[in-house]
């Protein structure tokens, strides 16, 4: 079972607070959790006031192998926790590099379309020219 510190939404409609709790990854977001060792409060204007967090707990959860979320990790920074490891949370998502032989066949796959819709505009033009070649055909027989 791997464990993360993450917030948990409680609190009133459009007046969200936040537990710090620990949880199995798999869980849903504010579903059972294992301990909770914190709450955040954004709508407390004072600073020290908005984050509490129990650095025991949190110091045995890293200890013992659970990773924090992005917002707890720097929550677990501010309050000087011990334990810490520099990159236990998942960076944020970004793009992979593009693999250079899909990069090759992508674009001999657009140079083909290209080409297919290059003969069929020139088969238009020439269908178009035959047309208007025997409409002038016929105009002079007449």
């Amino acid at each position: 079972m791997t464990v993360r510190l993450r917030l948990m939404r409680v609190g009133k409609k459009n007046r969200p607070a936040y537990r710090i709790c620990a949880i199995d990854k798999r869980r849903q977001r504010d579903g059972a959790y294992l301990e909770n060792i914190g709450f955040y409060d954004p709508f407390v204007t004072d600073q020290q006031k908005q984050v509490r967090l129990d650095k025991e707990r949190a110091e045995y959860w890293l200890s013992v192998g659970a990773s924090p979320s992005h917002t707890v990790m720097s929550f677990l920074r501010a309050s000087k926790v011990n334990g810490l490891i520099r990159n236990t949370a998942k960076p944020k998502r970004r793009r992979k590099k593009p693999d250079p032989k899909a990069v090759v066949r992508r674009a001999a796959r657009a140079a083909k379309r290209k080409m297919r819709k290059d003969k069929l505009v020139a088969k238009e033009a020439e269908a178009a020219q035959a047309a208007a070649a025997s409409a002038e055909a016929s105009n002079k027989e007449s």
